[in-house]
């Protein structure tokens, strides 16, 4: 055990403690292994790197307190497994980091607050879209960042108050397992994704509660950032509720490699824009660091005796984009039972001329069509994105202040 407050932290909120919760993490992994406890109070940290065979332990009593200036979640260099200016957002700061360890865990009954409220400005409540959006200094992309690790485990943790980044991406990992985890953020805060797993095998997520602006669980294989191309597989999500002012499963993106072999089963989804989405757009603008380099396949993934509740858009929607440089190998083997929904569309499926769907399996779904009005809070849902501006229409929601928004309202493209 390697307390923080041994090596000089103290938990009062205020004193900046990145040096000495480093130090403790190192002496931990210098002995050998063990746990790096946080109790009794709010540990204020900057960016902070895990080791092998260490566990960060946060008690019931304690918080880590994220930092709230920008600075002190520097951009790592001399990174071996990754090429950072191929990441998303071509970034890889954040806060709580590992690169090739193998047995690290985040434990304990405590909470992580991302002091997010500090790297966002109001927008105004007359708005339709995020009520906030980020401050102009480069903010934290994401909270924890797990590339090239085997043997993860993150249980019991509550992760709180996001900024405008992702909460958990597990980048090319092996043997990675959530369970009994909360994560808290905002829905009016942007791109607030929950758990991001992409380019790993053999991942299990259960017993968890996850809420946030963006998606909360998505699952893909973007490899523009490795030095070689990784299938993403064996992801399996159990025993979870849901919610989201985007999707609340997303498959997939712009030239994904292949995932294959996933399953999704007892699952809760609540005031929800789109319950299960696996789309490939065209992209209307460059977004070079977040696109694959490989056609994608998606194939064998299940979703069984699945609630969706309150879904303002549709309850599944698979989309193949037009255009050719949405590179397609295949969608198929896709089985959906015991689909309980309600909500304002239909699902969707759309392919293409020679990239078509194949092998999509419903069985025992019962789908309700409800009235767009009785969502609570609808009008954050729709953020420049034209694929809703046919339901703004419906429910009689006022046009956008954004430009983007009011053009499709006024008789743009919509589908």
């Amino acid at each position: 055990m390697f307390d923080v407050r041994d090596y000089g932290a103290i938990g009062d909120g205020k004193t900046m403690n990145t040096g000495a919760v480093q130090k403790a993490i190192d002496e931990c992994a210098k002995a050998g292994g063990g746990k790096v406890v946080i109790t009794e109070g709010k540990y204020l940290c900057g960016s902070i790197s895990m080791r092998s065979n260490v566990e960060l332990y946060i008690a019931a009593s304690g918080v880590l307190l994220a930092s709230s200036r920008c600075e002190d979640f520097p951009e790592k260099t001399g990174l071996k497994h990754v090429q950072s200016n191929m990441l998303p957002r071509w970034r890889n700061a954040c806060f709580i980091f590992a690169e090739e360890c193998e047995n690290i865990a985040i434990g304990g009954q405590g909470t992580i607050d991302c002091n997010g409220d500090k790297f966002v400005v109001y927008r105004g409540e007359d708005v339709i879209g995020w009520r906030y959006e980020r401050i102009d200094a480069p903010t934290p992309p994401r909270v924890v960042f797990f590339t090239g690790c085997k043997n993860v485990k993150i249980t019991d943790v509550t992760m709180i108050n996001q900024p405008a980044g992702w909460s958990y991406w597990i980048h090319d990992c092996d043997y990675v397992h959530f369970d009994r985890i909360n994560i808290e953020a905002s829905v009016d805060y942007p791109n607030n994704d929950g758990i991001h797993i992409n380019s790993s095998r053999n991942v299990n997520i259960s017993n968890s509660n996850i809420t946030c602006r963006d998606d909360c669980i998505i699952v893909r294989a973007n490899n523009a950032s490795l030095p070689e191309n990784k299938v993403c597989e064996k992801v399996c999500v159990t025993n979870c509720n849901l919610t989201s002012y985007s999707a609340g499963i997303r498959i997939g993106w712009v030239n994904d490699g292949v995932i294959r072999n996933c399953a999704f089963s007892n699952i809760v989804m609540t005031d929800t824009t789109v319950g299960i989405s696996l789309m490939l757009p065209n992209l209307s603008r460059p977004l070079v660091a977040d696109v694959g380099r490989e056609a994608t396949l998606v194939e064998n993934l299940t979703f069984d005796n699945i609630i969706m509740h309150k879904i303002c858009s549709n309850s599944i929607k698979i989309e193949v984009g037009s255009s050719s440089c949405v590179l397609f190998e295949g969608i198929r083997n896709l089985y959906f039972s015991n689909l309980h929904v309600s909500g304002a569309e239909f699902p969707m499926l759309l392919g293409r001329k020679n990239a078509k769907l194949k092998n999509i399996c419903f069985n025992d779904c019962d789908f309700e069509i409800t009235d767009g009005k009785e969502f609570p809070n609808r009008r954050r849902y729709f953020y420049e994105n034209h694929y809703f501006g046919k339901l703004l229409q419906k429910i009689g929601a006022k046009p956008s202040k954004c430009d983007y928004c009011r053009q499709k309202l006024r008789g743009g493209r919509t589908r």
